[in-house]
């Protein structure tokens, strides 16, 4: 499920084969994925414009170009993938973007989100809808400022991009347990050191999923126990424990993250 790291990878992707390059053809093999447009105004719009500098907020890439904006939202399955022009498509590829003396792939294989056209910044911050600061190098008091008063789990919170823009179900599960917090506690239940520790492992995560473009799943990353069968703690090697969170399957150690302190 793509999250901050995996669509800050995307980005660098654009910034390392399209800028200053020409759209030299668009092809859209499923029209399921084009949120704002038809196939044809979609191409129309895009053929022979140039890539400018890529951007991300939070979970959105934006592909500027000296006419729209093309952004992409990547929902649970979706990816962005460079290959040489005559590379042979895939089954779940559904637009492909021939740049250069390569192309851009849109694969997608559930259809959750997809891509919009922003003709200028109004139509941009519609697309966007109401977003919180990025995480990547959010401070620990500009933390504290958007998480202060907001009530539920604490999980949820993290979640929700109008708080604070990026983060998902697994990065807050992998967050969360680092910083030994139960995911359902609320914030204002937090002691000052238990906030201090949130805003340092969250930027810790964030700093190491990013270089690697994704979410690790290093055998001593909470996440590499996400699909075992019998998943246990990296630290402290007691049974994981799993529940609903937020509408979002959650896991935690009951020893390293008790519910109350």
């Amino acid at each position: 499920m793509p999250e901050l790291p995996d669509v800050e990878g995307f980005r660098r992707l654009l910034q390392s084969h399209v800028v200053d390059e020409q759209i030299t053809a668009v092809e859209v093999r499923d029209r399921g994925v084009l949120r704002d447009r038809s196939s044809d105004e979609f191409v129309q719009k895009l053929e022979g414009r140039r890539f400018g500098e890529p951007d991300r907020q939070g979970k959105w890439l934006l592909a500027p170009t000296d006419g729209p904006t093309l952004v992409f939202h990547f929902g649970m399955t979706g990816s962005l993938i460079w290959d040489r022009a005559d590379g042979e498509l895939q089954r779940f590829d559904r637009v492909s973007i021939s740049v250069g003396n390569g192309r851009l792939i849109f694969r997608d294989q559930r259809k959750l989100r997809g891509l919009w056209l922003a003709d200028d910044d109004d139509g941009l911050a519609k697309i966007l809808g109401e977003q919180g600061p990025d995480a990547l190098g959010l401070s620990g008091q500009r933390l504290t400022e958007r998480l202060a008063g907001r009530n539920g789990a604490l999980k949820s919170v993290l979640m929700d991009q109008r708080v604070l823009a990026g983060l998902g179900n697994m990065l807050s599960d992998e967050v969360l347990w680092r910083a030994r917090i139960h995911p359902t506690r609320p914030f204002r239940d937090l002691q000052s050191r238990e906030r201090q520790d949130l805003g340092r492992c969250l930027q810790w995560v964030l700093r190491a999923s990013v270089q690697v473009g994704a979410i690790p799943r290093r055998a001593t990353w909470l996440s590499s126990q996400r699909s075992q069968p019998d998943p246990h703690c990296p630290r402290c090697r007691n049974r994981l424990e799993t529940s609903r969170v937020g509408g979002r399957t959650s896991y935690w150690c009951p020893a390293c993250q008790p519910i109350s302190t």
